[in-house]
C-alpha cells in the first residue's frame, strides 16, 4: 500500500501535523545556528554572495523534504526521522498501516 491509498482520521491528522511542525522548527533551528555562523565568517562580498547561494539551496531543500500532503507524509515522516529531525515516536497515534510505510522507507539504503 502505497501512502497514495492511505485515509487519514481527525486524531491521525493532528498527530501527523504536530510531528511536521516539530520537524520543521528542528530543521529552521539547525539552518538559524547554521546561518549565524556562517554569517559571523562573512568578510568580503563574494563571502556574502556564497551566504546567497547557501541560502537558496537551503530554501530549495526544506521545501523539497517538509511537503505536507498526506499522500506524500509517509515517505516525509521517514526522510525526517533519517536526517534527525524527527523521532518514530512523535508519530504514536497513527495507524499501523502508516507506520509500516514509514518504516519501509526507512529500511531502504540511503540514496
Amino acid at each position: 500500500m502505497s501512502g497514495l491509498d492511505l485515509k487519514w482520521s481527525g486524531s491521525e491528522k493532528k498527530v501527523a501535523r504536530r510531528a511536521f511542525d516539530l520537524a520543521f522548527d528542528a530543521a529552521f533551528a539547525k539552518l538559524m545556528a547554521e546561518f549565524k555562523s556562517r554569517a559571523d565568517a562573512v568578510a568580503e562580498p563574494a563571502d556574502l554572495w556564497e551566504m546567497e547561494r547557501y541560502l537558496r539551496r537551503q530554501r530549495r531543500e526544506l521545501e523539497e523534504l517538509f511537503d505536507f500532503r498526506y499522500s506524500q507524509l509517509p515517505l516525509v515522516f521517514a526522510r525526517l526521522i533519517r536526517e534527525e529531525y524527527l523521532d518514530e515516536r512523535h508519530l504514536a497515534g497513527l495507524s499501523d498501516a502508516k507506520l509500516e510505510i514509514v518504516r519501509s522507507y526507512l529500511s531502504l539504503p540511503k540514496g
